[in-house]
C-alpha cells in the first residue's frame, strides 16, 4: 500500500470521527444526586449498577453519561437545582414542595416531581434522659436535623409539634434546631460530652444511635405521618421538558431497582454497606430493610398532608391542589395522595 493512500485513510478515518464527536448527536447528560442514608438506596442501587444507562440503550438511546453526586439537606439540593448544577435529585418532601412553590412560573427555575422515593420512620434521638417528651426539651437544647426550615426532619418536627402543642405553636422548637448532615450527627451525639442533645434521623442512623445504651427514642414519625413517602425524586422542568426519553428510561430504571431491593435483600443490604462505606453490619441492615415501615415505590403517599400543613402555617405560598400537579404525567395514573 502506497504512502498516499495510507495518508488517505488515515485522514478518512480521522474525519469520520470528528463527525462523530461533533455532529447532531452529542452523548447525553444527566446529572443525578441523592442523600446520605437508606432512604437513598433505589438512586445507589441505579448508580452501582448502571441502570440508567442500560434503560436508556434499551429505548435506543445508546450513549447517556451519568454524573452522581451526594448532596444532603433540602437547602443544599435546592441550591444547587436553581444554580443549573443538577438535573435530578432525591429530596425530602418538604424541601421538594418548598422550590416547587417558590420556583412557580418562573421560566428555567421551576421543578417536577418525577416519582416518589422512599418511605420509612423517622427516629427523634436523644442522649439526655431528663428528655422523654417535646414538652421536655427547653432553652438551649440542640435538636441536629440536615437543614434547618426546608429539611424532612424539619418539618416532620414541625407537624409533631403543632400536634403536641397545637397548630399556632408548630415553630416552637425550631430555634433549638442545628443543621447537621446525619452521619456527623450521630458522632455528635454518641459522644461524651456533646453539646448536641437530640438527633431526628433517619435509618441506618437512627438504628446505630439506639444501640447505644445512652440513648433512647423521643417520638417515631409514623405517629405523626403515618407511613407517608417522605423522599421524592425531582428535577428541573425544563430539562425533563427537553429530555423526555431520559426520565422514561430514570423511571424505568428506578422501578428496576425497586425490585432488586424487594427480591434481593441481602444484596441490596450489600450494596448499600459497600456504597456508603457503612460499619453497620450487612444483617442489621437486612433487617431495616425488612420493617414494614420501609417501602421504597414510585407512588406518591401522603404528600398532600405535607403540602396543606405547610400551606397552612406560611412555608408555602403556592398550594398545589391535588398530588397529580406535582409530578410528570408519566406516574399520573397510578394511585397516589
Amino acid at each position: 500500500m502506497t504512502a498516499t493512500r495510507v495518508t488517505a485513510r488515515w485522514l478518512a478515518a480521522l474525519l469520520a470521527a470528528f463527525a462523530h464527536f461533533t455532529g447532531g448527536s452529542p452523548p447525553e447528560t444527566i446529572r443525578v444526586s441523592h442523600g446520605y442514608g437508606l432512604l437513598y438506596l433505589p438512586l445507589m442501587v441505579m448508580q452501582s449498577q448502571g441502570l440508567i444507562e442500560k434503560q436508556a440503550r434499551a429505548m435506543g438511546v445508546p450513549d447517556v453519561r451519568v454524573r452522581w453526586t451526594v448532596l444532603d439537606g433540602g437547602n443544599l439540593i435546592s441550591d444547587a437545582m436553581l444554580a443549573g448544577n443538577l438535573d435530578v435529585a432525591g429530596i425530602g418532601v418538604p424541601g421538594f414542595l418548598t422550590l416547587w412553590s417558590k420556583a412557580r412560573g418562573i421560566p428555567r427555575s421551576e421543578v417536577v416531581g418525577i416519582s416518589a422515593l422512599s418511605s420509612a420512620a423517622l427516629s427523634l434521638d436523644t442522649n439526655r434522659s431528663r428528655i422523654r417528651n417535646l414538652a421536655d426539651f427547653r432553652r438551649g437544647d440542640r435538636i441536629a436535623i440536615p437543614g434547618v426550615r426546608t429539611s424532612l426532619e424539619s418539618v416532620a418536627l414541625e407537624m409533631a409539634a403543632a400536634k403536641v402543642f397545637g397548630v399556632e405553636h408548630y415553630d416552637r422548637l425550631d430555634s433549638l434546631t442545628v443543621s447537621m448532615p446525619h452521619p456527623k450527627a450521630v458522632g455528635a451525639l454518641l459522644s461524651p460530652g456533646s453539646r448536641i442533645d437530640a438527633h431526628f434521623a433517619s435509618p441506618p442512623f437512627s438504628y446505630e444511635e439506639l444501640q447505644n445504651p445512652r440513648v433512647h427514642r423521643i417520638l417515631d414519625s409514623t405517629d405523626v405521618l403515618g407511613h407517608a413517602t417522605l423522599d421524592v425524586v425531582f428535577a428541573a422542568k425544563h430539562f425533563v421538558e427537553k429530555n423526555p426519553r431520559l426520565i422514561t428510561a430514570f423511571l424505568a430504571a428506578q422501578r428496576q431497582a425497586d425490585a432488586y431491593i424487594e427480591q434481593n435483600p441481602r444484596a441490596a443490604a450489600e450494596l448499600y454497606v459497600r456504597v456508603s462505606h457503612s460499619k453497620l453490619s450487612v444483617g442489621m441492615v437486612e433487617r431495616m430493610l425488612a420493617d414494614p415501615s420501609m417501602k421504597f415505590s414510585t407512588t406518591p403517599v401522603g404528600v398532600m398532608d405535607f403540602a396543606r400543613f405547610m400551606s397552612r402555617v406560611g412555608e408555602i405560598q403556592v398550594k398545589p391542589t391535588r398530588w397529580t400537579d406535582l409530578f410528570v404525567p408519566e406516574i399520573q395514573g397510578e394511585h397516589g395522595s
